[in-house]
């Protein structure tokens, strides 16, 4: 770059209002100019003999003298005007994150292959190896299965999608629709409540919760159950895919996941 573009960009940076550095560091935290350079750079040494004026400020008292009555109390007292703190924090104070940052508002990504009517095959839990229908994805980003029930004994369940197999098996929902009372709160266990007033005798008494469906929750399994298998029977080949959700998934030798097409 010639010197008298060099000046012209530099006149236009200044008008633009930026601040140049007068001194800038080379490489391995050097400087380009030194002590004595700047010193003549900045002009300092007009101000050499320049002597500013000291402007005294008035000292303001820290104590006082207070009177006290009494006998034993010696008349007079010094005191401090501004009292020091009794109590210190021991923790700096944490101001509220945003409600957005909560794990629970996160945003929930679903994998393309996995639309309502879509057949997956579990991979974990106590029904794994099944072969199941997806229902719909949830607030919390799980999926909404089920066997049908009727069929390979699989109930409505929430299901994470890391624990499935997106086939290219799929039913035709149509018009049903799932009820909206069947989400994320519908399948929340209720603890039973302690007795405050029960004994050291009744922990050794106390037997073991077991999950128990209530009436609610087979009467939704008998409506959701109907309408999938209305829909699996009208299927193009509804015979055979009764069967196909009733068998087990299963790897002999020789097959690999990652060659196969499900």
């Amino acid at each position: 770059m010639a010197p008298v573009e060099k000046a012209k960009k530099v006149a236009k940076s200044a008008k633009k209002g930026k601040k140049h550095p007068l001194n800038s560091y080379l490489k391995g935290g050097i400087l380009r100019y030194s002590k004595a350079q700047m010193y003549k750079r900045r002009a300092l040494y007009r101000l050499k003999d320049k002597k500013s004026p000291v402007v005294q400020k008035a000292k303001v008292p820290i104590k006082k003298v207070k009177k006290i009555g009494g006998p034993n109390n010696g008349g007079e007292r010094t005191v401090y005007l501004n009292k020091s703190k009794a109590n210190y924090p021991t923790k700096t104070f944490v101001k509220k994150r945003p409600s957005k940052a909560n794990f629970s508002e996160h945003k929930r990504n679903t994998r393309r292959n996995l639309t309502p009517g879509t057949v997956l095959i579990l991979l974990a839990g106590r029904h794994q190896g099944k072969r199941v229908v997806l229902l719909k994805v949830l607030a919390s980003g799980l999926l909404l299965v089920t066997g049908p029930f009727a069929l390979n004994s699989c109930p409505l369940r929430r299901v994470s999608q890391r624990y499935v197999i997106g086939t290219s098996s799929k039913v035709d929902l149509g018009t049903f629709k799932v009820p909206e009372h069947l989400n994320d709160a519908y399948f929340r266990r209720l603890k039973a409540k302690k007795d405050k007033k029960s004994g050291e005798a009744d922990i050794f008494a106390a037997k073991k919760e077991r999950f128990v469906p209530n009436e609610q929750r087979k009467k939704d399994q008998k409506e959701v159950d109907a309408a999938l298998l209305k829909v699996i029977k009208a299927h193009p080949e509804g015979k055979f895919f009764s069967k196909y959700l009733q068998n087990m998934f299963a790897l002999h030798s020789s097959q690999y996941p990652h060659r196969m097409r499900f």
